[in-house]
């Protein structure tokens, strides 16, 4: 590799593009084989350029002539997105082995590099091989090292869960599968920083929106297939019930056979797309950015005093959700609801998920986009209780071991589609305000900065509510002793005896947090309120000024 000597001319055009290609966030959610024809036109900018300025490129042309510039943003977004889906399968896996919360907290970790893949952003951005392609040199390699890793990690994953040729369970390595996958999902987010940059010069202006819809359809469809459909194929019951009609005691699928697939995928077409698709490196379009400057313009603008004090409210304001977001779909698989039934509730909530954005922008669209967050806001926290309330009603409804009336599983989804509304009136609400406030002369630092801490903000508490609500339920053995950890309830029951939960911390944090919630509600939707009044100078960034935080103090902040 080798770092671009190719320098703009004009400093404020630098700015405008710093990190435009970290300018997504990743939305909250509980759980959110292809062959791609590519072609390609080793154009230089040159060329590319005076084709433009004739009009041949753009006219008359619809996106028939980047349909597969389209398709394959579409089927990379989608890679993308298969181990963010494995991310979410694997704490149900856990639940049904029965780790501890403790455990779960640990592997929550796993979600975090999307959260801060802005720390390294500027490195993927300017570092990079002019012979390879500016993206090519970071994609291919990391896509290379995904499919390795989700090969090598087929053959060893069973000894990882425990899982032994007898079918036993024994003890898992959480340390071991948690490090495999925050590498996987260091690297997902690696490339999604290069997908996202190679989407400026892949497609040609009037076509250049698509790279939003490509990122959000294939995540999407990449999380439904590591997710809800690898669940579903997992599951030997959701299998013979409704594919086989010879029962077997495994799904079509197991999760060494799953990674074993994607890895062979991840291999054949990024030796593809290396081969096949050539790159255009276009300086006008995706321009230099410097490492040491890039840095400098980040840290002058986490000094204003209006994003220190919006940070603040958005690292304390999912404290309130911590409990309900984080334990509720594993209590309930704790209850007896099948890991496979709860993962299948996200498919009706499809189409709702994507019509919801488009009715609730309606609303957030005005000066004062964040006050249809407020309002969701203790909406939400009243369903974190009706939850509760559900886990509290799966352990007294089963007809029979696993099984539910209808209408239990009618109130839950219902639940789940009210909570859904809840959290899309509340994102959508904050992306429509981080849009309002951001600088438009640095481009989209802004909105990668606001949604790195968002991203954060919900992810700390739900680490958090998982460490420690084993450290407030109390699980004795009718023997004597207690069932806190597995082996503790194996010995229970090797000597006769059974467990029985007298204190479930899952309430308690429940009630802890919707306190912290009406609190913080009071407390701190005014001062929302008040940075929402704030004038655009006080948001800015002014580059010309020697301390940036001190130029833009503003009267309306204490």
């Amino acid at each position: 590799m080798a770092t671009s000597a190719s320098n703009m001319d004009s400093e404020s055009r630098k700015r405008t593009n710093l990190f435009r290609n970290t300018d997504n966030t990743t939305m909250e959610s509980e759980s959110l084989f292809p062959h791609i024809p590519m072609s390609s036109n080793s154009q230089s900018t040159s060329a590319r350029a005076a084709e433009e300025a004739n009009g041949e490129r753009d006219s008359g042309k619809g996106i028939s002539g980047d349909l597969h510039s389209i398709l394959l943003l579409l089927f990379l977004y989608i890679l993308q997105g298969i181990p963010l889906g494995l991310s979410g399968s694997i704490p149900m896996l856990l639940q049904s082995r029965k780790v501890s919360y403790k455990e779960q907290a640990v592997f929550s970790l796993v979600y975090w590099p999307f959260s801060v893949k802005l720390l390294w952003a500027p490195l993927v951005d300017s570092i990079y091989s002019r012979w390879f392609g500016r993206r090519k040199t970071w994609l291919i390699p990391i896509q290379y090292l995904m499919g390795f890793f989700m090969l090598v990690l087929s053959t060893q994953v069973k000894q990882i869960l425990g899982d032994d040729d007898d079918g036993e369970s024994g003890q898992v390595d959480i340390l071991v599968l948690t490090a495999i996958f925050v590498c996987l999902n260091f690297l997902a987010a690696t490339q999604d920083i290069a997908v996202d940059g190679w989407a400026l010069t892949m497609l040609s202006r009037p076509n250049i929106g698509w790279a939003s819809t490509c990122n959000s359809v294939g995540q999407t469809a990449g999380f439904f297939l590591g997710n809800v459909f690898f669940m579903a194929l997992e599951s030997a019951d959701f299998c013979n019930t409704y594919l086989r009609s010879t029962p077997q005691p495994e799904g079509l699928v197991t999760l060494s056979s799953f990674l074993w697939f994607w890895g062979i995928v991840f291999f054949v077409t990024t030796t593809l797309v290396g081969v096949l698709k050539q790159e255009v490196i276009d300086l006008d379009v995706d321009p230099d950015q410097g490492i040491v400057e890039t840095y400098k313009i980040l840290w002058n603008v986490m000094c204003l005093r209006s994003i220190i004090s919006y940070s603040v409210i958005l690292l304390t304001s999912k404290v309130a959700f911590a409990a309900s977001d984080a334990l509720t779909g594993l209590k309930l698989i704790e209850a007896g609801m099948p890991k496979e039934r709860l993962a299948l509730f996200a498919v009706p909530m499809v189409p709702v998920q994507i019509a919801l954005p488009l009715v609730i922008s309606r609303y957030t669209s005005g000066p004062r986009p964040m006050s249809v967050w407020i309002k969701a806001y203790p909406f939400r926290i009243g369903i974190g209780v009706m939850y509760c309330l559900i886990v509290y009603w799966a352990t007294k409804t089963q007809t029979t071991p696993g099984q539910f009336p209808w209408y239990f599983y009618a109130v839950t989804l219902l639940m789940y589609g009210l909570h859904q509304v809840a959290v899309y009136c509340m994102f959508v609400g904050q992306m429509a305000f981080h849009a309002k406030i951001s600088d438009p002369t640095i481009g989209g630092t802004y909105m990668t900065l606001l949604n790195t801490v968002a991203n954060l903000g919900g992810n700390w508490p739900s680490t958090v509510a998982l460490g420690i609500v084993d450290y407030i339920t109390w699980k004795p053995c009718s023997t004597g002793g207690s069932c806190d950890t597995k082996i503790l309830s194996e010995h229970c029951e090797k000597g006769g005896g059974h467990c029985s939960t007298s204190v479930d911390g899952y309430y308690i944090l429940t009630a802890v947090c919707t306190v912290i919630g009406l609190f913080w509600l009071k407390s701190r939707s005014l001062r929302l309120e008040q940075l929402g009044e704030l004038p655009d100078k006080a948001w800015k960034y002014n580059p010309s000024s020697s301390g940036a935080a001190a130029t833009h103090r503003s009267d309306h902040l204490s």
